[in-house]
């Protein structure tokens, strides 16, 4: 089903809502897009590369002749953006516009935004795209990002069936692949597959950076190294704000990862070639399973 938005309005228009808003355009489907957040210099940029046609740092302002409403921010101005959407409505009477998000943590979004909409809170439709890059900003936004990614929506027991549809439509014509899950069954896989490895590519990189021979450790080092540590060029706000929002199961995977280090140390410890190579192959066919 083709859907036409005459007015979609994307709070944070860096890679992750540009990408939307350029995907969106290249589909045809959205008449008129305006822009808003903090920082001028970033709408301005993105109305420069065409990623909006308008834009306003006032987001209750931005959002009162909206249809659609996606917000894209770090997960601690969550609340505050919030509120100024419900603000604008409000002032505006607009009772008809559907707010999605693109938040990596699902239950904390959704208790902000069971607190700040209220009764209106099912037209909230939780979503977060399983893709991004290591840049950040308008300048990094393509309109293939989401072609063939996943996106997970996690709309709670309350959330308007016609707007779940709608927020499906506009992710599938992103090219994106939609599904469907608990937002305590979200956190859960992604403090496992995201939230961990970026703490671990931070971590890595950060420990290297305490070394003494630093110059020659980052010189001579090798494709496994870049390939690890990529995504600790991710946007660190971000990620400081993912790791607060969703703790305790980030908490609970980084305990597995500790023990399985300890396990895999104590046997570098004792040469255990045996247990190198039982783990060392079951992890390669494990992988080669699921990304092949």
């Amino acid at each position: 089903m083709t859907v036409l938005i005459n007015n979609l309005c994307v709070v944070g228009t860096g890679l992750i809502g540009g990408s939307f808003c350029l995907a969106l355009k290249s589909a045809g489907i959205v008449e008129d897009i305006t822009g808003a957040g903090r920082s001028l210099e970033t709408l301005q940029t993105a109305q420069r590369l065409d990623i909006i046609d308008t834009y306003k740092t006032d987001i209750a302002e931005a959002v009162k002749d909206a249809d659609v409403i996606f917000v894209s921010v770090p997960l601690g101005a969550m609340q505050s953006v919030f509120e100024q959407i419900a603000t604008g409505l409000k002032e505006s009477g607009n009772q008809h516009a559907i707010i999605t998000d693109a938040g990596s943590s699902k239950q904390q979004v959704q208790k902000i935004a069971d607190e700040v909409f209220g009764q209106d809170a099912d037209r909230f439709v939780a979503g977060h795209p399983i893709a991004g890059t290591e840049n950040s900003g308008p300048e990094a936004a393509f309109a293939d990002l989401y072609k063939d990614r996943r996106v997970i929506l996690t709309p709670s027991e309350n959330t308007n069936a016609d707007a779940i549809a709608l927020v499906v439509n506009l992710w599938e014509e992103t090219g994106a692949l939609v599904e469907t899950m608990s937002a305590d069954h979200h956190d859960k896989v992604l403090a496992a597959t995201s939230h961990l490895p970026h703490l671990l590519a931070f971590g890595l990189v950060h420990c290297l950076e305490n070394m003494d021979d630093i110059e020659n450790i980052f010189r001579f080092a090798a494709g496994g190294f870049r390939d690890v540590t990529r995504i600790a060029s991710s946007d660190p706000t971000m990620w400081r704000d993912i790791c607060l929002n969703n703790q305790q199961p980030i908490l609970e995977m980084m305990k597995r990862y500790k023990d399985e280090l300890d396990m895999l140390y104590n046997a570098l410890e004792a040469g255990d070639g045996e247990k190198l190579m039982e783990v060392f192959t079951h992890a390669k066919q494990t992988r080669d399973k699921f990304t092949h």
